[in-house]
This record gives structure tokens, C-alpha cells and sequence, in this order.
């Protein structure tokens, strides 16, 4: 499963469904965004066990993406959700922060036995995981990897687009891989340790435009079993407007959490114009609150709640809404 499948995915809503299995990871970078730490918490496998085993062959995501913290703390629950997914037509992906790449330490057969079990394995790296793992010891174990996996793929991250370590650190990626290694490259986030040092940028005036927003394209299960529709998880968890909490996987089959997810009028329209032009359209504001925060707040406005729904129920909104879709 090639990264550029996945990504297409990405658009679609309900294509995918999201799992932080712990919060927990040996790793201690300077820019994560859970803060997570391996005194932080973890709680029981039920919950994501449970709703694995709800995917029917009629009814499953596309792909099943089991990050954390460390999502191989839990090798053994990796390989037990990847192998009930693919009964039931989903494939799954990992992303791992290489905490096992150190010198000295490798590939357990109970990381070699979840690794073999999906079907695309990601790995994090940056100047921030780079103090903890070293550039060359990712490199070295992602050759042994490339093995074991259908498809690889690196996450970079830098300071912002210009960032010269960005550049050089794709530019080695390619002298290494010849190609062979796709890389997504983002920019670090002011959340979980960000916060503490990164400096917020500012905006002369709030940008109100149609910016439809993917992450609320696929559900998240949280360290908890709470799944939300939004994958913003240091945000949404932190504050669970209720708009954006779909359920509980401990109680919740996939079918129910993708129907809420897809029915929901106030995401659908987030998903097809932003929150910042739908509260533009429909509710009036300025969107001071910033495009994340602005959404956290849209179940607040009943009037906007009340317009947005009698959008989705015209003919104009089922035609744009579909238009949309068809895109995806």
C-alpha cells in the first residue's frame, strides 16, 4: 500500500478510522505532540479489539492507522488488529517513532511479528527524533523493514517550508533509498511540548475563505476508546464539543460511528467548506477564533446548527455536497 494511496484515501470520509492505541513512548522529543512519555497513560485493549471486530466484509474502513505515543509498545495488539482488519478487507498501516532503531537494540520477534502483519509501515524522523534516534540507525533498520513490509514511507517534519533541514534530510533520504522511500513532510505544530517553545504566528486578520478540513475525514479512537470525528487529537480531546465526539469504542460498532460520522450535518459541512466559511455562510462571525478553534465552537450556535442543517436538505446543498464527493 503506497503512501500516495493512502493520501487518496485521505478525502474520502470514513475511508480510513484512526487509533492512538497508547499514550506512552520511550522517546522524549522536544516537539510531541501527546507529550507522551512511558510513565504516561494506557489503558486496556477491549475497546480497540472490540470495534476491529465489528468491520464486517460489507462494512469497513479502507484502512486501519494505529499510531500512540509508540504504537509498537503493543506489537502484539498491532499484529492481533491487523490480522482481524484484513479478514474483514482492511488493510492497516503503523507509524513508529524507530525507538527499536538505537544502537543496540533491533527487531524483536514480537516487532518483527507486528511489522509482517501490516501492509504499510511509517517512519517518524526529524531534527527532534534525531537527539533520541540516529539519522543512520532509522536508515539501517528501515533497509531490514523494507523486508518484512509491503510498503515504507518516512514522516518528515520541520520548522516551517524553508527549513534548510528539511531540504537536507530529503536529499539524504534520496542518496540512501534511490527513490524507493516516499516522504510526507509537514511542520511542527504549537501542541502537546510545542507549545512550551514554539512562537504562535501571527495574522494581521483572520483569513476567511472555503478551506474544507480533512481531518475530519477520518474518526479517531483515542487512548481511551472516545472516538471523535476529528483527528486533531491533543485539541479535541482536550476539550470534547460534543459535535465532534462520535462515541465510544467499547460500546460503538463501526457501523454506527462511520453513519454519525457521515450524517452529521455540522462535519459535513466543516469537511466541505471549513469552519471558517461555515460560519461565514451560516451563522455570521469573524472567525477570531482561529480555524480549529472556530470549529470547537461551532455546536454552540444553535441558529447555525439550524441553517447548516437546512442546507444539507436543499437541492443545492445535496448538489454541492455531491459535486464534492465525486472529487475526492
Amino acid at each position: 500500500m503506497h503512501l500516495v494511496e493512502i493520501l487518496r484515501y485521505r478525502m474520502v470520509p470514513t475511508s480510513g478510522l484512526f487509533m492512538a492505541l497508547t499514550r506512552r513512548c520511550p522517546l522524549s522529543c522536544a516537539h510531541c505532540s501527546t507529550d507522551s512519555s512511558l510513565a504516561s497513560e494506557q489503558y486496556g485493549d477491549s475497546p480497540f479489539r472490540r470495534l476491529v471486530d465489528s468491520f464486517t466484509g460489507d462494512c469497513h474502513p479502507d484502512l486501519l492507522y494505529l499510531s500512540g505515543g509508540e504504537a509498537l509498545l503493543r506489537a502484539g495488539l498491532v499484529r492481533d488488529l491487523a490480522v482481524a482488519a484484513r479478514a474483514a478487507g482492511t488493510r492497516t498501516a503503523v507509524l513508529s517513532g524507530m525507538y527499536f532503531a538505537r544502537t543496540g537494540e533491533g527487531l524483536t520477534p514480537a516487532l518483527r511479528r507486528a511489522i509482517q502483519s501490516v501492509d504499510h509501515f511509517a517512519a517518524s524522523l526529524d531534527a527532534f527524533h534525531e537527539r533520541e534516534v540516529s539519522r543512520t540507525d532509522v536508515f539501517r533498520l528501515l533497509h531490514r523493514i523494507r523486508d518484512l513490509v509491503p510498503a515504507v514511507s518516512l514522516q518528515l517534519t520541520g520548522l516551517n517550508a524553508r527549513d534548510p533541514y528539511l531540504v537536507e534530510l530529503v536529499a539524504d533520504v534520496r542518496r540512501e533509498f534511490a527513490d524507493q522511500v516516499p516522504m510526507l513532510i509537514g511542520v511542527v505544530g504549537r501542541t502537546g511540548r510545542a507549545r512550551d517553545w514554539l512562537v504562535a504566528t501571527e495574522h494581521a486578520a483572520p483569513v476567511v475563505d472555503v478551506q474544507p478540513c480533512c481531518m475530519s475525514s477520518w474518526p479517531l479512537v483515542h487512548f481511551d476508546g472516545a472516538v471523535f470525528a476529528c483527528c486533531a487529537q491533543s485539541t479535541v480531546a482536550r476539550h470534547r464539543p460534543a459535535h465532534l465526539v462520535l462515541g465510544d469504542a467499547a460500546v460503538d460498532p463501526w457501523s454506527v460511528l462511520r453513519e454519525r460520522a457521515l450524517d452529521r450535518h455540522l462535519l459535513r459541512g466543516v469537511r466541505l467548506f471549513g469552519p471558517l466559511e461555515l460560519r461565514r455562510r451560516f451563522g455570521g462571525g469573524d472567525g477570531t477564533d482561529g480555524y480549529c478553534g472556530t470549529c470547537l465552537r461551532l455546536g454552540e450556535d444553535t441558529a447555525l446548527d439550524d441553517e447548516v442543517r437546512r442546507f444539507f436538505d436543499s437541492a443545492e446543498g445535496k448538489a454541492i455536497e455531491t459535486a464534492a464527493l465525486q472529487m475526492a
